[in-house]
């Protein structure tokens, strides 16, 4: 028998997160049987959708329920085995969870290979964050040579990928971050063009000045008046992705949608949200030319690793929502 410490949603919460949201448990799993696999979680994805997965409606995938273990992407070492796909001392990637061991039958679990790239790297630039700047930038937001793309939250897991692929592609790059250091980074050391900072500047001026002709490619992952900011500043053809809303993901009301909406109209631009999930086919070939990139100094993973293990996921998570990470967040076990 192993015993394993567990985060699980004991409240929905209604606007900002709190201590009444989780419990800490701890469990005694049972013994395997045929066909199934005992992990030891080593880290865990911490993501802004996690927010949507604690509210009761419909959406891509069910909420998670009252009393269930909290839902996350994790790496893992195989620590016991039943399963002829899987043998003790594999890493694999699954989702198992804020929990220290999981049991799972295999389904959607995947070896990963550290001779590639370090663990928390596969739930980053070679894991659903980057999975999602690839397929959201070149196949919805159909990149072009030459085209100037503007990412918001752009020292976030997402959108460090994404400008980071633009520029390999050979686009002019304009990150949008919140503070000073993190504009530093995004241009210093990610070769981003120009970086905005939304805190201390007026976006929809600092956008004109930055992409005088106009914005080519939106990456938007924060919604809200940056989002505005950018429709006004389209040009023809332009295509607006919508990744995610973070500025709202903590309303308890729903936020006034984009006033500038017709920019979309007035520059024959569309405007498309997306799902990665829709594209899991195709992830072998995203990971085949991120790894190629990664090696070859094309671009660059930041991982943001917390240490503390279980415990400390409540707190860690909340970083997501006050702009305290740099790159992708990783709780590490």
């Amino acid at each position: 028998m192993t015993k394993t410490q567990q985060v699980r949603l004991a409240k929905r919460p209604s606007g900002k997160i709190d201590a009444d949201t989780w419990s800490l448990t701890t469990e005694e799993l049972p013994a395997i049987t045929a066909g199934q696999i005992l992990v030891k979680i080593d880290y865990i994805s911490l993501d802004p959708a996690m927010r949507g997965w604690l509210n009761d409606v419909r959406s891509y995938v069910p909420p998670v329920g009252i009393g269930e273990v909290m839902r996350s992407l994790d790496i893992a070492t195989v620590v016991e085995s039943t399963h002829p796909d899987f043998a003790v001392g594999d890493t694999v990637s699954g989702t198992f969870g804020v929990t220290e061991y999981a049991i799972s039958d295999g389904r959607n679990v995947q070896r990963v290979d550290l001779g590639v790239a370090a663990g928390p790297t596969w739930l980053s630039t070679l894991g659903m964050p980057g999975m999602t700047a690839y397929f959201g930038l070149l196949e919805v937001g159909k990149l072009r040579a030459g085209d100037t793309v503007v990412v918001s939250a752009a020292a976030g897991a997402v959108g460090s990928v994404a400008g980071q692929i633009a520029k390999a592609k050979g686009a002019t790059v304009i990150g949008i971050a919140g503070g000073e250091e993190k504009c530093r980074v995004l241009t210093e050391e990610l070769g981003f063009d120009a970086a905005i900072d939304y805190r201390n500047e007026d976006v929809l001026r600092r956008l004109r000045e930055v992409a005088p002709d106009g914005i080519d490619v939106y990456f938007d992952n924060v919604g809200g008046d940056i989002l505005d900011a950018a429709l006004a500043n389209l040009r023809r053809g332009a295509r607006v992705v919508i990744c995610g809303a973070i500025s709202a993901y903590n309303a308890d009301k729903l936020p006034p949608g984009p006033s500038r909406y017709m920019s979309l109209l007035v520059f024959r631009a569309s405007m498309t949200g997306f799902v990665v999930f829709d594209y899991a086919d195709r992830y072998g070939e995203a990971i085949s030319q991120m790894s190629e990139w990664l090696a070859g100094g094309r671009i660059k993973s930041m991982e943001h690793i917390v240490e503390g293990g279980i415990p400390r996921f409540a707190e860690t998570l909340d970083m997501l929502f006050t702009g305290a990470n740099t790159g992708k967040l990783v709780l590490a076990l």
